[in-house]
């Protein structure tokens, strides 16, 4: 009797994670389409901006001068700004923790204007685009290696009205 009730639980386990699995399955595609990761972004939107544009410019340590990579971004940013000209921005400046707190704010804010001025001189009205510093204080990674100190060195710019909704 032992024997034929441990075969059973067996048995009943392994349909209970059959059934878990293939619950698991249909949640994760319903999931993808809500959140909008198996299909296209919509033209406009704040998605498409984000992963088709890209929304982040990086820097190196203590500047504030653009890289070439950081410029192409921005006339990625550019040029989907001019097709949109309903959208407003907010250019938020970031820096890594190292340093003071106001040093790292004043940092921030030099790049948060570095991007802001590139975007204009490429043809995006200065009164669509708005910019705040934010320091050390809203780090995009956390460790304390370059690896993240890197990640954390950098421009967002983030929609603030005007996009489409997905």
């Amino acid at each position: 009797m032992l024997r034929m009730s441990a075969g059973f639980k067996a048995v009943a386990l392994c349909f209970c994670f059959l059934a878990l699995a293939a619950c698991s399955k249909k949640n994760t595609a319903n999931l993808e389409d809500e959140n909008g990761l198996g299909r296209a972004a919509m033209a406009g939107s704040e998605q498409q901006f984000k992963t088709e544009v890209g929304d982040t410019v990086f820097y190196l340590v203590d500047q504030s001068t653009l890289t070439p990579e950081g410029q192409e971004t921005l006339r990625r940013q550019a040029a989907w700004l001019k097709q949109y000209s309903d959208v407003a921005i907010q250019v938020e400046g970031h820096a890594d923790e190292r340093g003071t707190r106001e040093y790292n704010i004043a940092l921030s804010a030099r790049r948060a204007t570095t991007t802001r001025q590139f975007l204009i001189s490429q043809g995006i009205e200065a009164s669509r685009i708005s910019s705040i510093a934010y320091g050390k204080e809203r780090p995009a990674a956390l460790c304390d290696a370059e690896q993240c100190y890197s990640q954390n060195r950098r421009t967002v710019t983030v929609i603030t009205s005007g996009a489409k909704t997905s």
